[in-house]
C-alpha cells in the first residue's frame, strides 16, 4: 500500500472521476492510495475508518462467516465506493475487500469529516445510489461451495489473531468439523508448506 499526498496527481485523479462535480465541493483532505493486486483494501482489522472512490482497477468484496464460509458481495471497478455504510454504522466485523488487480483510490478519514458529509445533500445522494445497488445485489449472493480445506485457510486468515490458529478443539468447533478431521488438515498443509507449527495446537499461517 503506497499513500500518495501530492496534490496535483489529487487533483488530476479527481478530475477524471465520474464524482468530480460533488468531489471538487467538498472541502476535505483527499488523498490516493494505490494497492497492489491481492492486498486487503478494506477489513475488520484497519483502525482507520477511511472513505474509498476506486478510480483505477478492481475490487472483490466478499463476507467471511464464523465457519471459513466465503460469500461473494460484490465486484467494484472504477467508481465504486468503500466506507459508504461506515459513514452511519460501526465497521462490519466480517466484511472484507481486496484488490483484484492494482488498484488506485480516492480516499478521505471518515471520522474527521463525518459530520460535514452528514450535512452534504449531493453527496448523501451519492451514497443512496451506492447503497441501493449493493442492497440489490446482495439479494442474489450464495455462500461460494468450499471444501473444508478451503474453509480452514480462510478461518486462519480472516478469524485468527495474527492468521494463527490456537486450540484445535475450539476451532474445529467454529468450523462445524471433528478435531480430528481438522489435526488432518493441518498436518497436511504443513507439509505442503501452507502453515507452519508454533507449538501444541498451535498453527500459523504462511
Amino acid at each position: 500500500m503506497e499513500r500518495i499526498y501530492d496534490k496535483k496527481k489529487i487533483a488530476a485523479c479527481i478530475a477524471k472521476s465520474k464524482y468530480h462535480a460533488v468531489l471538487d465541493l467538498l472541502d476535505i483532505d483527499f488523498y490516493l492510495i494505490k494497492y497492489e493486486k491481492g492486498e486487503l483494501v478494506s477489513s475488520p482489522f484497519q483502525k482507520e475508518s477511511l472513505f474509498q472512490i476506486v478510480e483505477q482497477g478492481s475490487i472483490n468484496i466478499y463476507f467471511i462467516r464464523d465457519d471459513g464460509t466465503r460469500y461473494s458481495l460484490s465486484n467494484g471497478t472504477a467508481g465504486y465506493f468503500l466506507g459508504d455504510m461506515d459513514i452511519f454504522y460501526p465497521k462490519s466485523g466480517s466484511i472484507y475487500a481486496e484488490a483484484a488487480e492494482n488498484l488506485t483510490c480516492i480516499s478521505f478519514s471518515i471520522d474527521k469529516h463525518r459530520e460535514m458529509l452528514l450535512s452534504n445533500n449531493k453527496f448523501l445522494l451519492l451514497i443512496c445510489h451506492s447503497l441501493s445497488a449493493k442492497i440489490g445485489a446482495m439479494t442474489t449472493i450464495d455462500a461460494a461451495p468450499a471444501s473444508l480445506t478451503e474453509r480452514v485457510m480462510s478461518y486462519m486468515k480472516y478469524k485468527c489473531e495474527d492468521e494463527t490458529l490456537k486450540g484445535i478443539e475450539q476451532a474445529a468447533f467454529h468450523l462445524h468439523c471433528s478435531a480430528r478431521q481438522l489435526q488432518r488438515i493441518l498436518n497436511q498443509s504443513e507439509t505442503a508448506g501452507f502453515v507452519k507449527k508454533l507449538g501444541k495446537g498451535t498453527y500459523k499461517l504462511i
